[in-house]
Parts: C-alpha cells; sequence; structure tokens
C-alpha cells in the first residue's frame, strides 16, 4: 500500500472516530440546549481526537517507511489530490448553499453552525475517501 494512500485511509479514520460521536450527541442535544460553552467544549474534544490520532498515525507511519515519508509526490499522487480535492469541492458547495442560502430561513443558531461543521467534514470524508479508492484503483 503507497504512503499516500495509508496517509488517506488514515485521515479518514480519524475523522470517522472523532466526528461521528459529535453529530450524534449533537443531534441527540439539538432540542433541548442551546448554550454555545457545551458545544465548543464537545467539539473541542472531537477535533483534540481527531489531532491525537493523526499525530500518532503520522508517528506511526513515517518510522515504519521514512523513505516513503520524505519521498515528494509523483505525477500520480499529484493527480489523485487533485482529484479528490475536486470531487470534494462540489460537497463543500453544495454544503454551502444548503447552510447558507437555504437553512437560515428554515433554522437559527446552532443548528445552522452544525450543519457548516457538518459540511465542511463530508467533504473531508469525500475527499480522502476519493483518494483511497482511486489508489485502490490503480494498485
Amino acid at each position: 500500500m503507497a504512503y499516500r494512500e495509508k496517509v488517506a485511509w488514515l485521515s479518514l479514520g480519524a475523522i470517522v472516530v472523532a466526528f461521528v460521536p459529535y453529530f450524534t450527541i449533537v443531534a441527540q442535544r439539538m432540542q433541548n440546549q442551546t448554550a454555545l460553552i457545551p458545544q465548543l467544549e464537545l467539539y473541542t474534544i472531537a477535533a483534540a481526537i481527531q489531532l491525537l490520532i493523526l499525530g500518532a498515525g503520522y508517528w506511526y507511519l513515517r518510522r515504519q517507511s521514512p523513505g516513503d515519508a520524505a519521498m515528494p509526490p509523483d505525477e500520480r499522487d499529484t493527480a489523485i489530490a487533485h482529484r479528490s480535492t475536486t470531487t470534494a469541492y462540489y460537497v463543500l458547495m453544495a454544503g454551502t448553499i444548503v447552510v447558507g442560502c437555504i437553512m437560515p430561513f428554515s433554522n437559527r443558531g446552532f443548528a445552522i453552525v452544525n450543519a457548516a461543521f457538518l459540511a465542511i467534514i463530508l467533504a473531508q470524508v469525500v475527499r480522502y475517501s476519493v483518494a483511497a479508492a482511486t489508489y485502490r484503483r490503480q494498485a
């Protein structure tokens, strides 16, 4: 498995482990909690978990294959990154349209904030999923 494919899987796993519980808890609390601090605490915990997983994962991957980690991306890596970023951009734009143009007429407060977070996280999930799937398909 290529180093950048491992990084894509690591990033995808970190997002899933950190933000699936976050959005599950937020969906349960959304009806009866509107305080700022608990929302920020929850988001901070999710972001910290993601960073810890990524830090430990990068450290482990670099120790396993230091030569691959130091190599600059080749043409294939650049093409895969371009394709995955372009696909994620469309997901982010769709989320932005929903959050910025549709939701303000029917929702308020944290519903809009969490929908924006969800759009960003979904775009990242799509980006890493497309990258990992493309590496898998070409392997």
